[in-house]
C-alpha cells in the first residue's frame, strides 16, 4: 500500500506515523519516503484502515498515485 501525506515533513512525522501503524500491526512493514511524501505500507490491515490510522495520527493522507 501507498499513501501520500503532504503534510510529513521531519524524522518527527515518520516516527509519529511508523509508531502508529505499528501498534495496529506489530508485524507491519512501514517505509517512509520524507521526500516524496510518500508512506509505503505493508500489513495484513486493509487499506482503508491504515488510512484511518495515520489520520488519527494527525497528518493528511489519501491514495497515493500508483
Amino acid at each position: 500500500m501507498k499513501f501520500s501525506v503532504p503534510d510529513m515533513s521531519c524524522g518527527h512525522c515518520t516516527a509519529a506515523i511508523e509508531s502508529a501503524v505499528k501498534s495496529a500491526d506489530p508485524n507491519a512493514g512501514v517505509e517512509c519516503d520524507l521526500s516524496a511524501r510518500q508512506v509505503h505500507v505493508d500489513s495484513v490491515l486493509p487499506a482503508d484502515q491504515v488510512q484511518a490510522i495515520i489520520r488519527d495520527a494527525g497528518y493528511n493522507v489519501e491514495p497515493a498515485a500508483a
